[in-house]
């Protein structure tokens, strides 16, 4: 792989209304864009999609902003790289910071992809032409205005944020408004143990899973619920590479997991994760990270492998912002958006809104 040089954007883009979880609401999304050129006037781009405050992972904006000017894009330009597939070795010896990690290799796979004249899904043997889309509906969200925006484009699920000891009446009142709606919860790490009785009570309002009820760390509690459940547990914050994965299936501790590329540090690693979990017979799904249509792009072309049957936190480009980084918004039509065939990750980024939208850019080769 060629590169000549690269660009880090430090991007805020306001959202349409707050997104609301336990930990707090986000009224803005603080981001990073990484755009890797070649000789020949080509870019790759990724998304470095930690938030502005560690309440998802111990990562922030700014401490990716550092590393990835201090040490990964150092690191990448001082060695020769073949394939994308290299990136993660040649950062083996960096300590977590998977996001950032992820925004590099990203940008990676887009040029490679570009270079070969190749979609990105196409690179990494994608079959599907379309991935299911679904919704997060968060604790700041007008149930019936989400519910019906969720109807008129077709999404296939939702999943719902949840304010813990009011789970049960939350999942009542989108079930009264939709019944027939698939419906997952989110626990974002917030129960204890004394939870478990709570949560396996939730068993007879059929939702399609529970994802991450306890702190990431902990398998057993995972293991000892899903035992207790009919429900399937869906592991989240706990996946953060090829590792977690394993074990929290050896153990039993779910029946499906979310892969994000971000926080499993790199596409190379989300894919090592669907063929385990493809291996094993379970089905995954590729959440979101509230992030823009840069970063959905390289979640279209995970989602295009086989082992993704279970609909996303895949959502068009105006689910979040009123204006997104690409010339060619993402749309979800009729519950599913199109993977894209064009070279790399398919889309054009808006090159005069990024920068308008950036407080800091940095250069280097």
């Amino acid at each position: 792989m060629e590169l000549r040089s690269y660009r880090l954007f430090r991007y805020t883009l306001p959202l349409k209304q707050p997104f609301t979880t336990h930990a707090g609401a986000l009224n803005e999304r603080e981001g990073i864009i990484v755009e890797l050129q070649d000789n020949e006037g080509r870019s790759g781009f990724g998304e470095g999609v930690a938030f502005t405050i560690p309440f998802y992972t111990s990562e922030t904006v700014a401490s990716s902003w550092i590393l990835l000017q201090e040490t990964l894009l150092p690191l990448l330009f001082a060695k020769k790289v073949n394939h994308p597939t290299e990136v993660p070795q040649l950062f083996s010896g960096i300590v977590g910071n998977q996001m950032a990690k992820a925004a590099v290799e990203g940008a990676a796979w887009d040029l490679y992809a570009k270079q070969q004249g190749k979609s990105l899904a196409a690179c990494i043997g994608g079959r599907r032409t379309k991935a299911k889309a679904g919704a997060v509906i968060s604790l700041s969200d007008d149930l019936e205005q989400t519910i019906e925006m969720i109807r008129s484009q077709g999404f296939e699920r939702a999943k719902l944020k949840v304010a813990k000891y009011n789970e049960r009446r939350a999942i009542e009142l989108v079930k009264e408004i939709d019944p027939e709606l698939p419906l997952l919860i989110d626990g974002n790490g917030m129960y204890k143990e004394e939870d478990i009785s709570l949560l396996a009570g939730l068993d007879s309002l059929n939702l399609q899973m529970i994802e991450q009820p306890f702190i990431p760390g902990d398998i057993v509690l995972h293991q000892r619920l899903q035992q207790r459940m009919n429900t399937s547990i869906c592991l989240d914050e706990t996946v953060e590479s090829f590792s977690d994965a394993w074990q929290a299936l050896e153990l039993g501790a779910c029946r499906t997991i979310n892969i994000k590329i971000g926080r499993v540090g790199g596409l190379t690693e989300a894919i090592r994760i669907h063929n385990l979990c493809q291996q094993a017979g379970l089905a995954v799904w590729c959440g979101g990270m509230v992030e823009t249509g840069i970063s959905k792009a390289h979640n279209l072309a995970l989602a295009s492998l086989p082992g993704f049957s279970i609909p996303g936190d895949l959502s068009g480009s105006d689910r979040y912002f009123d204006r997104d980084l690409l010339i060619n918004p993402l749309q979800v039509e009729q519950g599913s958006i199109r993977i894209p065939d064009e070279p790399g990750i398919g889309v054009e980024v808006d090159m005069e809104y990024l920068l308008y939208v950036s407080s800091e850019v940095s250069t280097g080769k």
